[in-house]
């Protein structure tokens, strides 16, 4: 891990008690061949606010239950932040209501408004059917929206998690890429995401590798196109994802590594819970990569 990367282990009270709780989905027949099922998702909830600006926790719950899947990747988390979400800790209430673990990686940690109050906290977050191995928080440079007058510097709220599926190590990173028109400091991201994807690859080698979240650009984005080197984009093909209610952009993603065969990508029609739609990618992993026995 570099300098700069966050290890935590400390999941959210409400998955350090799932751990115990819950068990890893049963293995199939198919499980015990050659490859492993995984459904894995990515979905910007939008602070816990629908496309109408109201925040309710009960539809979007409802919403990633209906994706059944066993990974989920979430942007735009709100951790005991503000009003805007009641200031609820929403990664851990979704992951208590979903019975998931949950990892947060936030991008701002910030002072309570009342001292002896939880931090003010914002970032992305996986929710797991299967327990969280390791989890760390790496830092990609950033624009912070915290600042009068930021420049590009490191900053955290790269999220990445190891999982141990059905006996195959998984590596899930979460992201959310700049939103605005210049595209400086996505390429500037980018750049940084391939180089801390292959340094966790070799330091596990033969993990499958996910990542997931909102870059906010299309696929033809020419910032994007150094991430098709190492990755697929296992949504090609697939409906717009942004705005909800009648999307015109396909910004948020599910991409894969070597050694993960893509079976079936859905766009789920979910128009209200948040201002973006989900991804849903049925997957297989291979047991084996290349020069493995």
């Amino acid at each position: 891990m570099s300098p700069r990367a966050h290890t935590f282990t400390q999941l959210s009270l409400a998955g350090a008690l799932l751990t115990l709780a819950v068990t890893a989905p049963p293995a199939s027949a198919a499980d015990r061949g050659h490859s492993v099922p995984l459904r894995i998702a990515t979905y910007n909830i939008h602070a816990g606010a629908g496309s109408d600006g109201v925040f309710d926790l009960d539809r979007q719950a409802a919403a990633l239950r209906a994706l059944d899947a066993d990974v989920i990747g979430l942007q735009e988390v709100d951790v005991h932040w503000g009003a805007r979400s009641q200031g609820l800790d929403v990664a851990g209430e979704l992951a208590r209501r979903l019975g998931m673990r949950v990892s947060f990686a936030p991008i701002y940690s910030l002072d309570p408004v009342t001292a002896g109050e939880p931090r003010r906290e914002y970032g992305v977050a996986v929710l797991s059917r299967f327990p969280v191995r390791s989890a760390t928080n790496h830092e990609i440079t950033r624009l912070s929206t915290q600042d009068e007058n930021p420049v590009p510097a490191p900053a955290p709220g790269f999220g990445e998690v190891t999982l141990k599926v059905r006996g195959v190590p998984v590596q899930v990173f979460v992201t959310h890429l700049d939103y605005r028109a210049d595209p400086a400091v996505r390429e500037a991201q980018v750049a940084d995401t391939r180089r801390i994807m292959a340094r966790e690859r070799a330091e596990l080698p033969g993990a499958r590798q996910f990542l997931l979240g909102d870059f906010n650009a299309e696929p033809s984005a020419p910032e994007l196109a150094p991430l098709w080197k190492e990755l697929r984009d296992a949504g090609a093909g697939t409906p717009a994802t942004y705005p909800a209610e009648a999307p015109v952009k396909r910004i948020d993603y599910v991409t894969v590594g070597e050694g993960v065969r893509v079976r079936t990508v859905t766009v789920p029609e979910q128009p209200t819970a948040s201002d973006h739609r989900p991804v849903v990618a049925d997957v297989s992993l291979a047991r084996r990569g290349p020069g493995q026995g």
